[in-house]
């Protein structure tokens, strides 16, 4: 059994080529985020006696909803958070949400917050709970250590406001991105900003984290404010530059 904690305890499940599966434990009840698959997401819960409450589903590629069916026969009780939008795409979702929608799971208050960009209608959620240093946001793939998700149905402009209401989120927010795309963005950062010391010495950090097995997440709306150059574009003709130069860069 995991110890019990007054706080949020996260746990990463790193699944597929680069993808995060977050699971937030309290007690003995679990919310997973974005399961991509379904087998090693159900043998952690089940080898650490831990019973899947809900999954939250920030959208509907099937990297972030390919293990959500097989979990839900194995928990039939756990609810599906997604999208009303996405009833078509997300069908088996049970709990239908729209922006600015609060709900309630585990003792916490969760926000949803319609982020579009990478994706027509995805969504993030945003944790928060009384006597706790810090809030919770998961963006999905909207917001990434040091980087942003591809325009795949949105426009630069819906990235670019969707960045920008996350970027009103408090500085402590704790930032559970869907993808271990850190290092790589940062070494796309400063090739355009080689003498940015921020970004200098989070890539070395994050490096030396890598190389030891360890996630470079969660990171922090204040680190990303410092080093995600995306979330620093001064407006949509900025973003949208370095959206084009980000998807042609190689590293």
């Amino acid at each position: 059994m995991l110890e019990k904690k007054s706080e949020f305890t996260i746990y990463p499940i790193t699944v597929l080529q680069d993808n995060i599966v977050w699971v937030w434990v309290h007690n003995c009840n679990a919310v997973v985020v974005d399961p991509s698959v379904s087998e090693p997401v159900e043998k952690w819960l089940l080898e650490k006696d831990i019973s899947l409450k809900a999954i939250l589903q920030t959208h509907h590629h099937d990297d972030h909803i390919g293990g959500t069916q097989k979990l839900i026969k194995r928990w039939p009780d756990a609810q599906v958070v997604a999208s009303k939008k996405e009833l078509k795409r997300i069908p088996f979702q049970t709990l239908s949400v729209s922006d600015n929608d609060i709900f309630y799971l585990m003792d916490s208050e969760i926000k949803v917050i319609e982020v579009h960009g990478h994706t027509d209608n995805h969504i993030a959620f945003y944790l928060s709970k009384k006597n706790c240093k810090y809030n919770i946001l998961f963006p999905g793939d909207t917001l990434f250590g040091g980087g942003c998700g591809r325009l795949l149905e949105g426009t630069p402009f819906q990235m670019f406001e969707s960045l920008n209401k996350l970027n009103l989120l408090p500085e402590n927010t704790k930032i559970y991105s869907a993808h271990e795309y850190t290092e790589n963005n940062l070494k796309w950062a400063l090739k355009l900003e080689p003498k940015n010391i921020s970004i200098i010495e989070r890539l070395k950090l994050v490096q030396i984290k890598r190389h030891k097995g360890i996630s470079s997440l969660p990171s922090t709306l204040s680190e990303e404010r410092k080093t995600n150059l995306f979330l620093r574009a001064k407006n949509v003709q900025e973003f949208t530059i370095l959206r084009r130069h980000k998807d042609k860069w190689k590293c």
